[in-house]
């Protein structure tokens, strides 16, 4: 099977400048790897790690949230309106067969939901911590750099498609 991997890089529109940094190393590393960059399309993060996946000849998907292609950052490849608000969340990481979230709020974390509930796996570098009763869930795998993130995202894609 030829299939073409898709990552989803989440996080804040309003990000730190260490988190912009991380995406957008992160966004180039995805082009790096052949895969397909999914986002919520935005700025921020989203922004940033699109800006990383262009400027190393990625493809970029931005999953927008309003009615208008206007609203897309600057890089996005290929823009999807959805009109569906925070709705389309779901979509965004339902898109991806690997999920790397970079800092965040609580949007970041909604996306993060909607892909360990869908069995979809997520990287996390330098984002939420998820616990119960005091006691950590590692659903997030934690990792401290874009590549090594990436190579990981790969590595489950890859066995992933082994496995179908």
């Amino acid at each position: 099977m030829n299939a073409k991997r898709t990552i989803a890089v989440i996080g804040g529109s309003r990000a730190t400048d260490r988190e912009l940094k991380l995406a957008e190393e992160t966004g180039r590393e995805i082009a790096r790897s052949g895969a397909v960059l999914v986002c919520g399309g935005l700025g921020g993060v989203m922004e940033a790690a699109c800006r990383g996946a262009v400027s190393a000849g990625g493809t970029t998907v931005g999953i927008l949230p309003g009615d208008h292609r206007s609203s897309a950052n600057s890089c996005v490849t290929i823009p999807v309106v959805t009109g569906m608000g925070y709705a389309r969340n779901a979509v965004v990481a339902k898109s991806a067969q690997v999920v790397i979230a970079i800092g965040g709020s609580y949007g970041t974390l909604s996306e993060i939901s909607y892909a360990l509930q869908s069995g979809i796996p997520v990287i996390g570098i330098d984002t939420w911590q998820i616990s119960r009763k005091e006691k950590e869930d590692n659903s997030i795998v934690r990792m401290d750099s874009p590549r090594e993130a990436v190579n990981l995202a790969i590595e489950m894609i890859n066995d992933r498609l082994e496995g179908d």
